[in-house]
């Protein structure tokens, strides 16, 4: 074995090996929340369009995570103004299991005239358009990326708008 061999073969003593869970970025790089849920919309069936466009048009006290990537794709999830549990344990609002989601991963609240997503302290975290985050205050349309899966926020409230 020559030297070069040995010292490639020779582990690192002072590095740390890690795994990383990788992420995909969209689909189409670019799209606005707004063209993710009219896309979502045109490929909709009639009676899938009336519930989106329902949550779309809703008071304000409620809204609707659609999954739109990933395992179990097209489950919806209702929000309401008591907010959901995210995680792989199975009393979750929205039940997503997979081991890559932590039991207890995240919750959806109602805060003021919207909705705050939180991480709770998960192993593989938690990412809204493609930005880690611990606290995020949603708009409709926002991508919330849970391990596997990716999840559409859709409510009355609009980007930009509080």
């Amino acid at each position: 074995m020559s030297a070069r061999e040995s010292a490639m073969a020779k582990p690192d003593s002072d590095r740390e090996l890690t795994s990383t869970l990788h992420l995909g970025l969209r689909s189409v790089v670019g799209n606005s929340p707004a063209d993710l849920i009219q896309g979502l919309i045109e490929q909709a069936s009639p009676a899938e369009r009336a519930i989106i466009e329902g949550a779309l048009a809703s008071d304000g006290n409620s809204a609707m995570v659609l999954i739109h990537r990933g395992p179990q794709k097209g489950a919806r999830f209702l929000v309401t103004s008591e907010g959901a549990t995210i995680g792989r344990a199975t009393e979750s609002a929205i039940f997503l299991d997979d081991v890559t989601v932590s039991r207890k991963h995240a919750s959806i609240t109602k805060v003021g005239n919207g909705f705050t997503f939180k991480d709770s302290g998960s192993l593989n975290g938690s990412y809204v358009n493609n930005e880690s985050v611990a606290e995020k205050v949603l708009s409709s349309g926002d991508e919330i990326q849970i391990g596997k899966f990716h999840l559409l926020f859709i409510s009355s409230h609009t980007v930009g708008e509080k």
